[in-house]
């Protein structure tokens, strides 16, 4: 199958769908795709920080239930998750938009370029076959797809790249707080907690807060344009 073509398959009707959460995957690779990849993003909602992205490419396992939704999972499993994948052959890409760049694209474009550049970053030679993507929009690279809403549920290699999106996004977080201490990151990871916005109140918003989003756009005198771009920002299904 080309790599140009933008694929939709239906898997729906077995009923091991849902219930194995590697049944995509297999069912794919009785189809002779070798690659097969899951792609998924964090930090869509924060105030603050960048967006990330993870792209994994799960290895023969013998279990892969453990891989759930990271927001199913406490923040000291998803961390010992995140040292298993890096320590079982898994092959992990990761990237990353800047709050300048959530500001210029949109975060529905922002967390789509995040997802692209993971997948250029998954594998030492070369891209995946075929990428299992979390929510209802493709990851705009020449690749064959399969889009999933709550793919995280539905596939282990989703699971897997939530969990690389998320637990690098809050170590990012993490050393952010250590620059920018007002703000507690260590604890909002940026999401719009009441203490975070009273901090922003106080304080005003520093260089990591995302200036065309809702209550912190509100300190800054933005054009129509950047206004347009915040608003769009709802285009994008929880």
């Amino acid at each position: 199958m080309s790599r140009d073509h933008y694929a939709s398959f239906s898997f729906t009707d077995d009923p091991a769908f849902g219930v194995d959460t590697f049944f995509l995957e297999r069912s794919l690779s009785s189809q002779g795709f070798a690659a097969i990849a899951g792609v998924d993003e964090a930090g869509r909602g924060p105030l603050a920080g960048p967006v990330v992205a993870g792209c994994v490419v799960l290895p023969d396992l013998n279990d892969y239930s453990r891989f759930k939704d990271s927001k199913q999972l406490t923040s000291d499993r998803r961390e010992e998750l995140f040292a298993e994948l890096h320590d079982c052959r898994a092959h992990i890409g990761v990237g990353i938009c800047s709050p300048r760049e959530i500001e210029e694209k949109n975060i529905l474009q922002a967390s789509l370029l995040a997802m692209k550049r993971a997948v250029y970053d998954c594998l030492p030679d070369g891209l995946p076959d075929f990428l299992l993507v979390d929510g209802t929009f493709s990851v705009p690279i020449a690749l064959t797809q399969q889009t999933l809403i709550k793919g995280e549920s539905k596939s282990a290699s989703v699971a897997a790249a939530s969990i690389i999106a998320k637990v690098t996004r809050d170590h990012i977080m993490t050393l952010a707080h250590e620059d920018f201490p007002r703000y507690n990151f260590i604890k909002n990871q940026g999401y719009p907690t009441k203490e975070h916005r009273a901090a922003l109140a106080e304080f005003g918003p520093c260089v990591l807060h995302r200036r065309t989003f809702k209550c912190v756009r509100e300190f800054f005198t933005v054009s129509e344009e950047q206004a347009s771009i915040a608003n769009q920002k709802t285009l994008w299904p929880g």
